[in-house]
């Protein structure tokens, strides 16, 4: 059994991936962004799984969230499922929320983010990146920041399993109805490398599609970005990795 950390996991793909691994007997820790969704989550925690609450918009709520599950068992792993499509949340949610947490937490071995397939229209460049949330973010920058991230980890963590997932377009709140692919298969990828004991799942670096390793964008394993991606970070929080 695993104690995993599920972020965003109040509907779509996260509460999928939640369910899923309660089932399968893991400690599972759902997020929920405020009191009102968290209450969507009380059949989950009646099962079970233990709740954190805090708007990853808001650094200093993903600061209170880091701090709330360091004082509590050690975590194992955590999928970085949490995700805004558009607006000002985007670059926040997307990149900033997540770099804090694998800045932040002590103790994952095993660290999931999740991509897009949009990653591969993101711009390689750090001018004029707006990590406040000021103005609206670009979806695929933001994607192809969180897979370059899960790539440099994976690089300077050689204890931790760092790895990519694109989840492909399916039908939750984000995708739509009319998303074309698997929802199952859309968060059986995460829970895979979050806690299985594959020869596959126990690697690192890599950008998968429904446990297919593919090539991501050349960004993503230039070190000279991930370099300057990390510094950008860190100058921006106040913390280094």
């Amino acid at each position: 059994m695993s104690r995993i950390l599920v972020t965003g996991s109040a509907d779509g793909l996260g509460r999928a991936a939640a369910d899923s691994l309660l089932s399968a007997g893991h400690d599972v820790v759902v997020h929920a962004r405020n009191r009102r969704r968290a209450a969507g989550l009380d059949a989950l925690v009646d099962r079970g799984a233990h709740i954190v609450v805090g708007d990853f918009m808001e650094r200093d709520a993903v600061r209170g969230v880091a701090a709330e599950l360091n004082d509590a068992e050690p975590l194992d792993a955590v999928i970085h499922n949490a995700g805004v499509w558009s607006g000002p949340a985007v670059m926040p949610v997307n990149i900033v929320a997540p770099y804090l947490l694998t800045a932040l937490l002590r103790g994952p071995r095993r660290l999931v983010y999740l991509s897009s397939n949009s990653h591969f229209g993101g711009r390689p460049s750090l001018d004029g990146v707006d990590w406040r949330g000021e103005s609206a973010g670009s979806y695929s920058d933001s994607k192809l920041f969180v897979t370059t991230l899960a790539a440099a980890v994976a690089r300077l963590r050689p204890g931790v399993l760092s790895n990519a997932v694109d989840p492909g377009w399916v039908p939750t709140k984000m995708g739509g109805p009319g998303a074309p692919d698997d929802l199952e298969l859309g968060h059986r990828t995460q829970e895979w490398l979050a806690a299985g004991d594959e020869p596959e799942a126990l690697t690192t670096g890599g950008y998968w599609y429904h446990r297919q390793r593919q090539q991501p964008h050349r960004a993503v394993n230039d070190e000279t970005f991930q370099d300057r991606l990390l510094e950008a970070l860190a100058d921006e929080t106040g913390t280094a990795l």
